[in-house]
């Protein structure tokens, strides 16, 4: 068992990145990890949601989730990332919190977070790895170290063989087009387990 703190942070319209931050959170306490799940702050007007009865129904779904905080970063000694694509890049919710961290980046307190990237797109090719990879360029400045799946599994290839990080494509019904569960599952696990050699190795 592990005694790593992880935070998997999200942001979701319909639920699919929540769906895939639950799995994380699964596979990580299976390993011993203490876990958040944490939703970044909504920059759209309440008028544009109320508009949306899919939107509405999630972030409605949703309004337990505690909305990540400085202060959870801190605390996480690794971190899971899950956002949906948006012309090939994160989110502005994802990136706008991002944004909020530079304090703590100056203070070094974002060095050596092991981090993990997971996306989705409404298409196979829809910028799923290129939203992911645009993530890791934020932690790179971060001093963070990024611990994606790769092929270290074999279920990575039966959920469609991203190294960097699990994606799925979301069909017109909302509902995911690949099997993901295990995939994430192993990534979780994976990112707890790089956490868990650089904490004992910065003991």
């Amino acid at each position: 068992m592990t005694n790593v703190k992880l935070a998997v942070i999200y942001y979701s319209m319909g639920g699919t990145n929540y769906q895939l931050s639950k799995w994380a959170e699964e596979g990580a306490k299976e390993v011993g990890a203490e876990v958040k799940v944490l939703k970044v702050p909504e920059l759209a007007p309440q008028s544009v949601i109320e508009g949306n009865p899919g939107w509405k129904a999630h972030v409605e779904a949703t309004a337990h989730v505690p909305e990540v905080k400085l202060e959870d970063i801190e605390w996480a000694d690794a971190i899971i990332f899950s956002v949906p694509t948006r012309f090939g890049n994160m989110p502005a919710q994802m990136k706008q919190f991002l944004d909020t961290c530079g304090g703590l980046w100056f203070h070094g307190k974002t060095v050596n977070k092991v981090v993990s990237a997971m996306s989705s797109a409404q298409n196979p090719h829809g910028g799923q790895e290129a939203t992911i990879l645009s993530l890791y360029t934020s932690m790179y400045h971060w001093g963070a170290i990024v611990a994606a799946p790769g092929y270290t599994d074999p279920v990575i290839y039966g959920s469609g063989g991203n190294p960097y990080g699990t994606s799925v494509t979301v069909g017109q019904d909302g509902k995911m087009i690949e099997d993901v569960e295990a995939t994430v599952k192993h990534q979780a696990k994976r990112t707890v387990s790089v956490a868990e050699w650089v904490k004992k190795a910065n003991q």
